[in-house]
């Protein structure tokens, strides 16, 4: 859906951190009951017919995992990558292989049902996008990219991100939930038709 975006109206993405348990544990912990309830109630069926139409599997998270060092991890990889693939000079200072390698990590998640909270995990997408998994492990363990992750998260909160995911626009507009294409279509076109 959001490629299908960026073709038809010229729009770039950019994944943020969000810590939707902030305080889950390092090895994770159990899906609260409500959780439990809400999907026997079929709360994921729109999850499974968005990943149905993009030919993929669902596989809904046995566990809450924590999600500190993929976010940290996704740091390293939005500042490493091959700079020559993108056009502009501010996608080739910021970007690097932060979106590809967030995306590699959502599906070893929700596509492969693995916990993106391990190394070997981690290690995998990274080599997978082209990144050096010995220096990603060396730097996120050493805490380069914590502060930044926290300062990301800390604005999340500040503007008023509560759930996930959450398409900020322009910094001021957001779309929350796992929503059709049309919300999203109407969504910019109500943000084009302001600056008109």
């Amino acid at each position: 859906m959001v490629e299908k975006l960026k073709a038809e109206y010229q729009v770039d993405e950019e994944w943020r951190p969000f810590y939707l348990y902030f305080d889950t544990p390092p090895e994770g912990r159990e899906l609260p009951e409500y959780i439990r309830r809400k999907r026997a109630q079929g709360s994921e069926q729109r999850l499974r017919e968005i990943a149905s139409s993009y030919g993929m599997e669902f596989k809904p998270t046995e566990r809450i995992y924590n999600t500190h060092l993929a976010h940290e991890a996704t740091e390293y990889a939005r500042e490493h990558g091959n700079p020559a693939r993108f056009n502009s000079p501010i996608q080739r200072d910021e970007r690097g292989k932060g979106n590809e390698f967030h995306k590699a990590v959502f599906l070893k998640v929700y596509a492969e049902g693995r916990d993106p909270s391990q190394w070997d995990v981690l290690r995998s997408v990274a080599e997978e996008v082209g990144l050096d998994a010995d220096e990603m492990q060396r730097d996120v363990e050493s805490e380069k990219y914590k502060v930044n992750v926290e300062e990301q998260v800390k604005w999340a909160y500040q503007i008023g991100v509560t759930g996930v995911p959450t398409y900020v626009i322009n910094d001021r507009y957001a779309v929350v939930g796992a929503q059709p294409y049309e919300v999203f279509k109407q969504a910019l076109q109500q943000i084009m038709n302001q600056k008109g």
